[in-house]
């Protein structure tokens, strides 16, 4: 995939009132291409001031497309010559995050940026004053031209928000792109089902602290491991009745398990 990173010319962000809406399926593809007008689609942006740098180069938050399909679209966050200052992707309002959702997106470096950048993703209570933003889990790093990442972050209960990325260069001209976002109950992580758990299955961390062991009545189909901060960092299928955690740091973990029968079932674990 070619990915260019597209330079418009720079337009006052306006807001208004976002409908409230439960989950998110986005990939920006009604989206109007090449503009750094916003709100689009219930989404709005607060992007970082220009410079007195020359030339000027604005930060944008533009709307941007694969070069030879101009029906595949994206989100880019463009620094310009603010090489320091963040600036913010805000969902329409969320009506209810009950805590059993979790987010997911890609994202990418863009070329030509001179340096990597992050996503940390928060909660605003406004979409235009990012004073109230408040960030959940740890920023992520997105560090590689043209490299994919695929990122999945636990979103906390609360009422009323706008869930918000907020992007930070590390240099002037730093592009970062998201795209395919998604706020679903079928990669929940929050709940602890443990009626479902005893239904289904059984499992306990090995005493050398490597595996899961498992006994199941039927072998799911797959399992998923994330982190506290809401990162997916494992996932497979059972070898042998067991799951290999050798890899994982000591720390509290999340594990979402699809059964034989299609059903998610949610719990969590030690590694000590």
């Amino acid at each position: 995939m070619k990915l260019k990173l597209l330079l418009g010319t720079l337009m006052l962000t306006a807001f208004t009132a976002n409908a409230q809406v439960a989950t998110l399926n986005e990939n920006f593809n009604n989206f109007t291409t090449g503009t750094t007008t916003f709100p689009q689609g219930g989404w709005s942006a607060v992007v970082a001031p220009i410079t007195g740098a020359f030339p000027p180069a604005p930060p944008r938050m533009i709307v941007a497309a694969l070069e030879n399909d101009n029906t595949q679209r994206f989100i880019q966050s463009y620094a310009g010559n603010n090489a320091t200052t963040p600036s913010y992707l805000v969902t329409p309002l969320i009506e209810n995050l009950t805590g059993n959702k979790v987010l997911t997106f890609t994202a990418t470096l863009v070329s030509p940026s001179p340096g990597p950048g992050t996503i940390q993703i928060g909660l605003a209570t406004s979409p235009s004053d990012m004073s109230t933003f408040v960030g959940v889990g740890t920023p992520i790093n997105v560090t590689t031209i043209g490299v994919i990442q695929n990122i999945s972050v636990n979103i906390p209960s609360t009422t009323g928000s706008y869930i918000v990325f907020k992007f930070t260069p590390t240099a002037t001209h730093v592009a970062i792109q998201i795209d395919d976002v998604a706020y679903k109950p079928s990669t929940s992580l929050a709940v602890n089902d443990t009626s479902k758990i005893k239904e289904n299955f059984k499992f306990a961390v090995n005493s050398d602290n490597t595996a899961l062991e498992f006994i199941a009545r039927t072998e799911p189909k797959n399992i998923e491991i994330y982190s506290a901060a809401g990162q997916k960092v494992a996932e497979g299928k059972l070898k042998g009745q067991k799951f290999d955690i050798s890899t994982l740091q000591k720390g509290v973990y999340y594990m979402l398990v699809e059964t034989a029968e299609g059903s998610a079932v949610q719990s969590k674990f030690i590694k000590k």
